[in-house]
């Protein structure tokens, strides 16, 4: 059973076990595991962290509890590409302002925690009925293209403002967001770049690793212009807190919302459901792009799966430890830095899984 990624046939899917709806698929046995991939993961996964704070300032969660929902968060990362989506998964990072002005509006503590279980609750129910009945992918094909279109550039646009806008982070960040965005850029997308990297080992390492040489080099360019101060490590090892969390922050402890919460989660769910939508286009789109461009392999994307995986993510965490970053199917910055590297061909990445998977991996 051993390395079967290898007898993979032109035009033919990677190697799975079937599943139901599912197709799995197992690191080194259905893929090759890519190591460049999975040191960028290793590295990019601090910006999982970042849900720390904000679940310190939304539910009063100690340090160590917030890290500990960070942590069953990532691991559920894993069943995406396992599962047979080969995206690599993320936040639903627009919706979390909605998210948290939902949340806010109760009282903090168990009434709010249980705002936040039945919301992503009802998110996750709602995704897993699509997704098992089918609808999900009927959703997708009836949309007509003009709209779907409008949804993606929408999404590009949306970040790009976020960024831009009066008082966003090029304010406090020019000089540093001005060269990384060049340099990354050209790292990932000048046909330069991809040409004398064929001749020179250094730069062809770099350009395995994506976007993270370009991060690194932030950390240097940001205090050396002055927006930023060096960064000051510091040394330990913290112990995510595993029963308070199911203890004060999950059904485990608290029981189950009242049923007052799932109806009122309603029709804010169904906004952040648009917004999950416009990942779900964004996947496919993406992907679709890539499978043109490799014809050794056949990529099954199917969007009622999709709904399944995370739609169970979803339903999972809210039970044993809710996220307010929910879980989404698609960090759509990640996914675009894996898939360049995979049009470059068969050598440079074997399969898509085993980019996306590598890189959740780390």
């Amino acid at each position: 059973m051993n390395n079967i990624w290898n007898n993979r046939k032109t035009g033919e899917e990677s190697p799975f076990i079937k599943l139901g709806p599912f197709k799995l698929r197992l690191p080194f046995i259905h893929y090759r595991f890519e190591w460049p991939d999975y040191v960028q993961g290793l590295m990019m996964c601090a910006v999982d962290l970042a849900a720390i704070p904000l679940m310190i300032e939304l539910l009063g969660m100690p340090f160590e509890v917030a890290l500990a929902v960070v942590l069953l968060n990532g691991i559920l990362y894993l069943s995406q590409h396992l599962l047979g989506d080969p995206v690599v998964p993320g936040w639903i990072t627009p919706a979390i302002p909605l998210i948290m002005v939902y949340c806010s509006a109760f009282p903090e503590g168990p009434d709010r925690v249980h705002a936040l279980v039945a919301f992503q609750l009802t998110l996750g129910l709602v995704a897993l009925f699509l997704g098992a009945t089918g609808m999900a992918n009927r959703v997708v094909s009836y949309v007509p293209a003009a709209i779907k279109s409008g949804i993606i550039l929408g999404a590009g646009f949306a970040a790009v403002i976020s960024v831009f806008e009066l008082g966003g982070r090029f304010d406090s960040y020019p000089w540093t967001i001005s060269i990384a965005v060049g340099i990354a850029f050209y790292l990932i997308f000048s046909q330069h770049f991809n040409k004398i990297k064929r001749r020179n080992p250094i730069l062809a390492m770099i350009g395995k690793l994506g976007i993270l040489p370009v991060i690194l080099l932030s950390v240097v360019i940001a205090p050396l212009f002055g927006e930023a101060p060096w960064p000051n490590v510091e040394w330990s090892l913290i112990n995510p807190d595993f029963e308070t969390l199911w203890r004060e922050y999950t059904v485990i402890g608290l029981g189950f919302p009242p049923l007052i919460l799932f109806i009122t989660a309603i029709p804010t769910v169904l906004a952040v459901y648009i917004v999950l939508f416009g990942d779900v286009l964004q996947s496919r789109a993406l992907i679709s792009e890539a499978d043109a461009l490799r014809p050794d392999e056949h990529i099954d994307y199917d969007s009622n799966r999709a709904h399944l995986i995370f739609g169970g993510r979803n339903t999972l965490m809210s039970i044993i430890g809710p996220d307010l970053t929910m879980a989404g199917p698609l960090w759509a910055a990640m996914q675009v830095v894996i898939i360049e590297r995979y049009k470059e061909g068969k050598d440079a990445m074997h399969s898509l899984f085993g980019g996306s998977g590598s890189f959740r991996w780390g």
